[in-house]
């Protein structure tokens, strides 16, 4: 039987997904390399520091004694052509004598976009490409946004009733959902490089917020995983040093603004280890929060995981930081007087927030709802291209 590039490509997809907990801060890669329209070897980045994708398919084909020379490799983002933590993937392929790359994607860093492909076609290697490039760059949202924008992607999880609310008026909220809605929470913790809320549901609940799944989606010790950095927005730096978010210190970070702080209390945060970052006063009051996720930015976190209230879940959507919703809504009424899912100071109809759903699924017996907001520039670049 012969298959087609989308063929391969997607089985080059599969083992990327593989990475989908581990391969911070690097992106989620996979390789299959093809002869003769068999599989010889197929490897993903499994991570930082180890060997990528492309490499570890090379390896798997040599202890399988194939012969990679003529071989085509699918992989689902361009080969890297610098040397980093590891050798460049591309020089590996070159060397290796592949007779063709087929790529996903091209790389989204902007200073080293198509070198990896230009290297290798200068070797006289035949690139085809890009092959299934929505697929492919749907693996790595949180990679791309911060090589092309300078921020992560931040994905919201919410947990309503039915009727729209997320927490009893005195704030009570465990639990909203079901036990499998919980474990799925556990798999967008999992992914995420930074987890972050606010200092006011730290100081209401005091979660620990780490992940308590191992990388198959089982149930897990929390100090046998990786942990996603914990990140709290606590303006005034009223956050208690015994705070469970915070421990490990080396895994927490707290932002805050910096007039605000008092300096014994910074001491004491600091001595235990604790990140402490500053930024400057949004236009209300509180700290920038565009700022802080740059800041985050800038130390490689990809993907943010936000876990709050509606107030700072609505300064998030309100800056227009917001890139998906994940909501998941329970067969329960909570009643008139329990919290919103947003805090929006809206008005008028024209005001409204639209969200784009991309999907729906039943989760044990809550309904998982993902959305992704609209904003009014999105609908203006709409409105220019017609």
């Amino acid at each position: 039987m012969t298959y087609n590039h989308e063929y391969w490509m997607a089985k080059a997809i599969q083992l990327a997904q593989k990475g989908l907990f581990t391969t911070h801060p690097n992106p989620r890669v996979g390789c299959v390399l093809v002869k003769d329209q068999t599989l010889i070897g197929e490897g993903f980045h499994v991570r930082a520091g180890e060997g990528h994708a492309e490499v570890n398919a090379l390896a798997a084909a040599k202890q399988a004694g194939a012969e990679v020379a003529g071989a085509t490799a699918y992989v689902t983002l361009e080969p890297c052509s610098h040397q980093g933590k590891t050798p460049p993937c591309a020089k590996a392929l070159i060397e290796a004598g592949v007779g063709k790359v087929v790529f996903g994607m091209q790389d989204p860093n902007p200073q080293v976009a198509g070198n990896g492909l230009a290297a290798i076609k200068a070797a006289g290697i035949e690139v085809i490409g890009p092959i299934l490039e929505a697929q492919c760059a749907a693996l790595n949202p949180g990679f791309i946004k911060r090589m092309q924008e300078g921020l992560p992607f931040v994905r919201v999880k919410l947990a309503m009733s039915l009727d729209g609310r997320t927490a009893m008026a005195s704030g009570e909220s465990q639990w909203i959902t079901g036990p499998e809605a919980r474990l799925d929470v556990q798999k967008l913790r999992a992914q995420s490089d930074a987890v972050v809320t606010g200092i006011g549901s730290v100081l209401a609940d005091n979660p620990s917020m780490t992940v308590r799944i191992d990388n198959h989606g089982q149930e897990a010790a929390p100090k046998t995983v990786r942990q996603p950095m914990r990140v709290v927005m606590d303006t005034a730096l009223s956050i208690l040093p015994e705070a469970k978010i915070l421990y490990p210190t080396s895994q927490a970070c707290v932002f805050a603004v910096e007039e605000e702080v008092e300096s014994e209390h910074l001491d004491v945060l600091q001595e235990k280890g604790v990140t402490v970052r500053f930024s400057p006063r949004g236009e209300d009051g509180r700290l920038d929060l565009i700022d802080a996720m740059e800041q985050l930015a800038d130390t490689g976190i990809n993907e943010v995981l936000l876990e709050t209230g509606s107030e700072l879940a609505g300064g998030f959507l309100q800056a227009g930081l917001v890139d998906e919703i994940v909501v998941y809504m329970a067969p329960k009424l909570l009643g008139s007087s329990a919290r919103p899912l947003f805090q929006l100071p809206l008005e008028m109809m024209s005001e409204a927030v639209e969200l784009e759903l991309l999907s729906v699924r039943q989760v044990g017996q809550d309904i998982r709802l993902v959305y992704r907001p609209v904003y009014l520039d999105d609908q203006d670049d709409e409105f220019d291209e017609e």
